[in-house]
């Protein structure tokens, strides 16, 4: 039985890491222009997307290596530069050390997210007989991907059309993640996406047109991916959710379990 431990944490948030790394990457290679970037300091990976992209954090902070006030004042002057606010994804098995230090430099806990985990050498068959089809895309298909991805997100953020399409188009382009699709009768409802990490596979990409909700379909895709990844030599899967949210209850009943809490702290003024 895997136990919720700092070995583990370090395995979950390296893969979280260097999922987002591929995804900057692939913003780099796409828009020379935008600045992307991002970079290893005290064994934290900083990742500068755009200054209002999600992905503009770090990961692992205090997790792989102790974290100097040196080695903060570092990677501040590295969002600085961008012009983008500083925000660190911390796992509670993080150093001790790291608290009392984000919270004399004015930072502030803003975010909470679960971090889920399941082994996948015992996962249940794929169910035989299902209205909802999924499959892996093709690369001419990433555009429709997005399309769709952002289509699940319009109802509660309309305003972020352009801004949605553009995040699905780079996930369906990042190296190592394998894009999703559920249909039903041939029409697309829903998306979701797998990186493969070393062993270990992270779940993201999430998303169902309304039309297509509580019909299965993110538990097909769910279910695919898992298999999917054990498939390729993945041993373990994680995503992260909300606490309490659908996407957290979903995965709880595929067989996954709350590693830990992560907390997101901000620069407040920075």
């Amino acid at each position: 039985m895997l136990h919720a431990d700092l070995a583990l944490a370090q395995r979950l948030e390296a893969t979280e890491a260097r999922c987002n790394a591929s995804f900057v990457e692939a913003r780099a290679q796409l828009y020379p222009g935008s600045g992307a970037a991002w970079q290893h300091i005290a064994g934290a990976t900083v990742l500068f997307d755009t200054p209002d992209s999600p992905l503009t954090q770090t990961f692992g902070l205090g997790l792989f290596a102790e974290t100097t006030a040196n080695d903060l004042a570092q990677i501040e002057s590295f969002f600085a530069q961008r012009h983008a606010p500083v925000l660190h994804e911390v796992s509670p098995l993080a150093s001790a050390a790291l608290l009392p230090l984000l919270l004399g430099r004015g930072y502030q806990p803003i975010e909470y997210t679960n971090v889920l985990f399941r082994d996948l050498t015992n996962l249940p068959a794929l169910p035989s007989t299902t209205a909802v089809s999924t499959r892996i895309i093709a690369p001419a298909e990433a555009d429709d991907w997005a399309r769709t991805a952002a289509a699940g997100w319009l109802p509660e953020a309309p305003e972020l059309e352009v801004f949605l399409r553009e995040m699905g188009q780079l996930t369906a382009r990042s190296a190592g993640m394998v894009p999703f699709l559920a249909e039903i009768e041939g029409e697309a409802v829903a998306t979701g996406s797998v990186f493969l990490g070393e062993g270990v596979a992270l779940l993201a990409g999430a998303s169902t047109v309304p039309v297509g909700r509580r019909q299965g379909a993110q538990t097909a895709l769910l279910a695919a991916r898992l298999h999917y990844a054990a498939a390729q030599g993945c041993t373990l899967a994680t995503m992260g959710a909300h606490p309490g949210s659908q996407s957290q209850r979903n995965a709880e009943r595929y067989g996954f379990r709350v590693a830990y809490t992560r907390t997101k702290w901000q620069l407040m003024g920075g």
